[in-house]
């Protein structure tokens, strides 16, 4: 039980990376992004092909860069050639799916069995230091998590993070203001998909293999991490949301491994139940307020009578 926890912990963190993507594209900038599925892969790719070449270091920030290039094209077709968002992310996606075959030298998977990660360079440093224990790869997912939360909140109390949270609440208004909607959405979705990337690469490394059905229902998994997450700690703050990220993530995969351990919901439900799930946190707030319209219709009915 205790390395079901383990593990649980580990892909928390690091799928949390795609739950704060959404939350910069989705919440932030107001874009259903659907770039993410196919920009997970890509950063796994890029990831487990140059850690199999050797530099499984130099293979996280490869990934990174991949994803930004993936969502400036995203971004490109959206504000130069005027395609709308959604469309946008499903063009990327629909190319990405060739561009992350060539990435693995036209097949479907890659492995790194008999490689070098950067988890096991950790453990090996570890070790060298005399700190023992198969909590590296914790260490690991929960420091590279948190230096991407830590910065993301930064960014976005800076001037051009304020840009582009402004963006996502009035893109008018930041146009009349003098600030190019352009350049703030480029940016955004750069760091969003460089985000979902970094989560595909981090996990290609945890996993040793990456296949290019991965990212197949990553956005639905990272939008539910999102709203469990903000149903617990609310959405009111930054930091809040930012958060939100991670600990939606780390429940979500305590659920998921509750559903392993127990048997409780068959495996191949998973997903289904997962889609209602976001489904119906989505739309809670429309369902809340029509069941308090119905009561005040109700009451007010009981009170003519």
């Amino acid at each position: 039980m205790l390395l079901i926890s383990q593990t649980a912990l580990e892909l928390g963190f690091l799928y949390a990376l795609v739950a704060m993507a959404l939350f910069l594209s989705y919440r932030i900038l107001d874009i259903a992004d659907l770039t993410t599925d196919g920009c997970f892969v890509l950063g796994g790719a890029v990831s487990v092909t140059l850690a199999a070449a050797g530099h499984p270091i130099l293979a996280i920030p490869a990934a990174m860069a991949a994803g930004a290039c993936a969502g400036f094209v995203t971004a490109f077709l959206q504000t130069r050639l005027g395609v709308p968002s959604i469309l946008a992310g499903i063009v990327t996606n629909t190319g990405l799916y060739t561009i992350n075959l060539m990435v693995m030298g036209w097949r479907s998977n890659a492995s790194l069995l008999g490689v070098d990660t950067v988890f096991l360079l950790l453990e090996d440093a570890l070790k060298a230091i005399g700190l023992g224990g198969k909590w590296h790869g914790l260490l690991l997912a929960g420091l590279v998590t948190a230096l991407m939360g830590g910065l993301l909140y930064r960014f976005l109390g800076t001037r051009l993070g304020l840009s582009i949270r402004a963006t996502g609440d009035n893109r008018d208004m930041v146009r009349a203001s003098s600030i190019n909607p352009a350049r703030t959405v480029t940016v955004g979705l750069c760091i969003s998909n460089a985000l979902t990337a970094l989560s595909g690469g981090m996990v290609g490394q945890y996993q040793r293999t990456m296949d290019i059905n991965s990212g197949t229902g990553v956005v639905v998994i990272g939008l539910a991490c999102l709203i469990i997450g903000e149903t617990v700690l609310g959405r009111r703050a930054v930091w809040k949301g930012v958060v939100a990220a991670v600990v939606g993530s780390v429940i979500y995969r305590f659920l998921y491994a509750v559903v392993f351990y127990t048997n409780a919901v068959p495996v191949e439900c998973l997903k289904l139940l997962t889609a209602a799930i976001v489904g119906l946190a989505i739309a809670a707030p429309t369902i809340k307020h029509y069941l308090a319209f119905q009561r005040r219709k109700a009451a007010s009915r009981k009170e003519d009578g």
